[in-house]
């Protein structure tokens, strides 16, 4: 039987003795792991023995319990908090459920009354963990769920209701190897025959079986589903010209599903795209290719370029592009941004376009641009120079590579503006942090979340932002400044040793020391005595 972890804290000695002896831990299924005399203390133990119970008196040195089990709630949150107290005070009680304590008991508690209490405890961990058994059942049905969800998914990749992130995360989820070389196209697989039969599962499921376990091309991997009343397969392969091959390969296929299953079958292939978010337009054009059955006949692969040779697919600025470009230059390196400029011009030069094809992505391109700048308030003749006005024409250039230079110059522009003002935010808000620790480290309730407030920032926000900055954590720094501030009253002044600690932050004179000591390796009064000067 697994044993539950307890770390045990009281200040006196005794107590923790007689709680140790009053009960048989290991026979009702604890480990007791560990002890410690404050709360300070059982904090670093917790950390180090991750307890699954926690038993704490409430008056202590240094940190009480209610304060612990704040920091403990935080730390460890399916930690079970049971509270010793010899105040029978409603406040501590009710302070006690505000923090989730499992169970808050006044001392002296006899051995009776711990067993029992540990019993209550044990039976919640025990439910706890059969609840997490239960999840892990949930999670069983999920992969059992897993074909369904991939069905799904690929049709409505096909129909276009996924960008090319969620298809990633998605194909990543449903743990589908989704390929990564540079051109798609989907083909359409038909069953000939009435409409009932095209639709019917139990003729298409081994023509999808066949197509999965006999395709055969070199470089090129496919994705193989149902989609409404047809197999479709997703093909991905290096360049275009492998369309070519793919449809040898697709005509061997409908062979064999002639010679094993005794169907007449055809597919339609649609054009090629560059990503799998573009996929519903070459299943568009793949519904187009099969209509030409009735001209070309049936049983064999109908390619829509073949058909119609002069269809292309748009060349436009799609959503996704316009994030990637976008997240480059807010937050990415001078070699990101040239990377997406170059990538968005090598289409150009790969697609047959119309000089108002072109003139149309640029304005896609300057509109994207021009959005990030005026939503990021940025100046326009700041960011992209002198003279500036918003526009831009293909007919301005000689060459694409004279175009490429010039948004690589505008898109630099930009993010050197937007890394400079990232930068000095950054810089105002640390020094309006430390300004206001500078005023008010006498206030014992400064803290995080104080500080944060003021800055009408997030916590974690805050935290992570100031440790980047500065190279060590906001408590670290508050602590420093309070302890520099009192090394030099202890030199400087008369005052008492309770007064510096008032002076400085610490409401208990005891931890005040404790802390004193931690940080300069010696007690106050000694340090006094000393005379040292940091």
């Amino acid at each position: 039987m697994e044993l539950y972890r307890v770390l045990l804290v009281d200040d006196e000695a005794e107590i923790r003795q007689g709680i140790c002896r009053t009960v048989d831990w290991e026979a009702m299924g604890f480990d007791l792991c560990g002890e410690a005399a404050n709360g300070q203390d059982a904090l670093e133990l917790a950390e180090q023995l991750r307890p699954d119970v926690l038993l704490t008196d409430i008056k202590m040195p240094y940190m009480d319990g209610l304060e612990l089990c704040r920091q403990i709630r935080k730390m460890l949150p399916a930690c079970k908090l049971v509270v010793f107290s010899g105040f029978s005070d409603f406040e501590f009680a009710r302070t006690a459920m505000a923090l989730d304590v499992s169970e808050y008991v006044l001392k002296p508690v006899t051995a009776a009354e711990l067993r029992q209490v540990m019993e209550r405890i044990h039976r919640q961990i025990d439910h706890e963990r059969r609840m997490r058994s239960d999840m892990e059942l949930l999670r069983r049905r999920y992969e059992e769920s897993l074909p369904a969800l991939r069905q799904l998914f690929i049709t409505q990749v096909l129909d276009g209701r996924c960008t090319e992130e969620e298809i990633r995360t998605r194909a990543a989820r449903y743990e589908l190897v989704l390929p990564r070389a540079s051109c798609w196209a989907t083909a359409l697989v038909q069953i000939s025959g009435t409409e009932e039969q095209s639709r019917d599962e139990v003729l298409r499921l081994p023509v999808k079986a066949l197509l999965e376990e006999r395709f055969r091309m070199e470089g090129c991997q496919i994705l193989v589903s149902l989609y409404d009343r047809w197999v479709a397969v997703l093909a991905n392969f290096p360049s275009e010209k492998d369309v070519y091959p793919l449809l040898g390969e697709l005509d061997r296929l409908i062979s064999l599903c002639s010679s094993y299953l005794d169907l007449t079958v055809t597919v339609g292939v649609g054009l090629v795209c560059r990503n799998p978010a573009q996929l519903y337009r070459s299943t568009d054009s793949a519904r187009a290719a099969l209509s030409y059955r009735a001209l070309v006949g049936e049983g064999r692969t109908i390619y829509i370029g073949d058909m119609e040779p002069d269809r292309t697919i748009p060349l436009t600025l799609g959503e996704d592009d316009q994030h990637r470009l976008m997240a480059a230059i807010k937050l990415g390196s001078r070699e990101q941004v040239v990377k997406e400029v170059h990538g968005l011009m090598e289409r150009i030069g790969k697609h047959r376009m119309s000089l108002s094809q072109c003139k149309l992505y640029f304005l896609e391109l300057i509109t994207c641009l021009l959005k990030l700048a005026r939503d990021s308030k940025v100046d326009l003749e700041t960011a992209f120079g002198a003279g500036f006005d918003g526009s831009v024409d293909i007919g301005d250039f000689g060459s694409l590579e004279e175009a490429e230079k010039w948004w690589i110059q505008r898109c630099l522009g930009l993010w050197r503006v937007l890394s400079k003002q990232r930068t000095d935010s950054a810089w105002r808000i640390v020094e309006r942090a430390r300004s206001y620790v500078q005023s008010h480290y006498a206030d014992y309730e400064l803290g995080v979340e104080v500080v944060s407030s003021h800055l009408h920032l997030s916590n974690a926000y805050f935290s992570t932002l100031f440790k980047r900055e500065t190279g060590v954590s906001f408590t670290q720094y508050v602590t420093e400044i309070r302890m520099d501030r009192a090394a030099r009253l202890l030199l400087e002044s008369d005052d008492k040793t309770y007064q510096i600690a008032e002076q400085t932050g610490y409401l208990d004179p005891n931890y005040f020391s404790y802390v004193f000591k931690k940080h300069f390796g010696c007690t106050p009064s000694r340090y006094r005595a000393g005379g040292k000067l940091l």
